[in-house]
């Protein structure tokens, strides 16, 4: 680790349909909006941890970010989501550590309609 650099947790989520080519195709899109948003490198990530709503199982997202040529070194782990009553279906939530600026004002990135879980935090 750098000097001047502290660790930091990002949030992001999408919403998908459950098939394989949109699971890849969001997932994807979401990391890299995390990157850019955040101006990381994938050196300055320590994990990503991804969690799954039970409508989601087409494929596993880790292996979705991997098979697209990304986060080839990067610890990734999916657990499936506890079930609540009207909670958002089809979402893919995602916590990154990471390594930033000490200062750094975190990005959390949401997308697809994942947006209405935390208006609060992603602009919109």
């Amino acid at each position: 680790m750098n000097s001047g650099k502290r660790l930091y947790a990002l949030r992001g989520a999408v919403q998908c349909r459950n098939d394989e080519e949109d699971i890849t195709l969001e997932v994807t899109a979401l990391y890299r909006e995390l990157l850019e948003q955040n101006g990381l490198k994938e050196d300055d990530i320590v994990s990503l941890v991804f969690s799954v709503t039970r409508d989601i199982d087409a494929k596993n997202p880790a292996a979705a970010l991997r098979q697209s040529g990304q986060a080839g070194e990067i610890a990734l782990f999916v657990v499936q989501e506890a079930f609540f009553v009207k909670g958002m279906e089809r979402v893919i939530r995602t916590l990154m550590y990471c390594y930033m600026e000490d200062g750094s004002r975190p990005v959390h990135v949401y997308r697809n309609g994942a947006e209405a879980l935390r208006p609060d935090r992603s602009g919109k």
